[in-house]
């Protein structure tokens, strides 16, 4: 397959405006649902959300060697089945997923769309309708050798811009990080060696893609939005339309 141009326009990052008291129903056409928790917040509904599991999730997290890993598993997972349930009106233990090529998850016959991430110490989810999304969280309290990670997944104008910010190098890094993550999950690819064909320092980034199967799932362009959430964590949102309404809400036990 041949390669062709992929655009990827960037924003943020932005300070979050919550909106906690917003009712749950699908997502207006154009208007992304943005659900954040920590795990120290969810940690006390542990035994509920370990019940929404299904099987296969359950087997899953029995097999992680680490106890916060599967902690991490089983508060994330079981966070996305509360949503669903709660946007489509139903037991969240009962839904069932469909997955792309690369194991994306998806609700067959319905316009809700979702996509989740976790990091260390919290978890997002984000529904949208009728647009697949990516989103992608990370933490300031990751142990991360940036400039030696930077050297390997970025090109060398990231790099630069990441060299240039001084004290909030790290901070730099991930806002990259999590920008080229969201937009390789919105593509339903998730993973790609190569990250240094993404290019998210500038506001408009034009790149060359010939991953075959990137070129074949991505869409033609993303907007790509990054915000900074209480100091902590860098969240960013990849869609192939520019959301007009972002409604962050926070999941609390």
């Amino acid at each position: 397959m041949e390669g062709r141009t992929l655009t990827v326009h960037c924003s943020g990052p932005q300070d979050v405006t919550w909106n906690d008291a917003a009712p749950v129903g699908p997502p207006a056409e154009g208007m992304v649902h943005l659900w954040f928790a920590t795990l120290e917040q969810l940690r006390p509904r542990t035994a509920f959300y370990r019940d929404l599991l299904d099987p296969v999730e359950t087997e899953r997290a029995q097999r992680f060697r680490f106890k916060q890993d599967r902690e991490r598993f089983i508060l994330g997972h079981g966070v996305l089945r509360e949503l669903l349930g709660r946007y489509l009106k139903r037991d969240g233990s009962l839904i069932r997923f469909s997955r792309g090529a690369f194991g994306k998850p998806y609700l067959d016959r319905k316009r809700l769309c979702f996509n989740f991430s976790d990091t260390k110490d919290a978890i997002l989810v984000g529904f949208t309708t009728g647009v697949e999304i990516g989103v992608d969280i990370e933490t300031m309290a990751r142990d991360v050798d940036h400039a030696a990670v930077s050297e390997h997944y970025f090109t060398a104008p990231e790099i630069a811009v990441i060299q240039a910010a001084g004290p909030e190098a790290k901070r730099c890094f991930l806002d990259f990080w999590t920008r080229k993550e969201a937009v390789l999950k919105a593509s339903g690819v998730g993973i790609m060696e190569d990250l240094r064909v993404l290019r998210v320092d500038g506001e408009h980034n034009v790149m060359a893609i010939e991953h075959e199967a990137f070129v074949k799932m991505a869409a033609e362009e993303y907007h790509v939005r990054t915000w900074h959430l209480n100091n902590e964590h860098i969240v960013s949102l990849a869609s192939p339309k520019d959301a007009t309404l972002i409604n962050f809400r926070q999941l609390r036990s």
